[in-house]
């Protein structure tokens, strides 16, 4: 068995444009990098020092009412656990508390508002909601602020504390 011819056989040719590599200039590109270099201006801003565990440790040891150890973790978060002498503010409500008077302060937190003068360290779970806090903390005038940058999850893993099981 064969293969018939039906006809003459036609052939084109097909010239395709020369193709060029191109590369394209994403605008939301430049605003996403000004964003954060805005975020990075304010966090430069941020002129808490950093706490070290060593530093921390004998504060909780010995509490002082002139010092403040504010924990600014949600409470779902606090009842993993908690650094002892801390109380708790979360950072979601910490830059409304600072502007209320004290004796609401105190009916709402169950713990005197701190002076703006006065020592207060914040920590979180990792570090960075505290240093966040205390951006908030000096744009509200206080002036005396530590961020325990090690937060809870270096005070665990020194402590020797587990995490509780999911």
């Amino acid at each position: 068995m064969g293969f018939a011819r039906s006809g003459p056989t036609l052939s084109a040719r097909v010239v395709l444009p020369r193709l060029t590599p191109v590369v394209r200039y994403n605008s939301s590109k430049s605003l996403e990098k000004q964003q954060l270099e805005a975020q990075d201006d304010l966090r430069r801003d941020w002129d808490a020092r950093i706490l070290s565990y060593e530093e921390l440790k004998p504060k909780t040891q010995q509490p002082s009412p002139n010092k403040y150890l504010i924990d600014v973790r949600e409470p779902d978060e606090v009842l993993q656990g908690s650094i002892p002498s801390s109380v708790n503010l979360p950072l979601s409500v910490l830059p409304n508390s600072l502007n209320m008077d004290a004796a609401a302060f105190k009916e709402k937190f169950g713990f005197e508002k701190p002076r703006r003068d006065q020592e207060v360290v914040f920590y979180c779970r990792s570090g960075k909601r505290s240093a966040s806090a205390c951006d908030v903390a000096k744009r509200n005038g206080y002036t005396n602020l530590y961020n325990y940058q090690g937060s809870w999850l270096d005070w665990t893993s020194r402590e020797g504390v587990k995490p509780p099981s999911s």
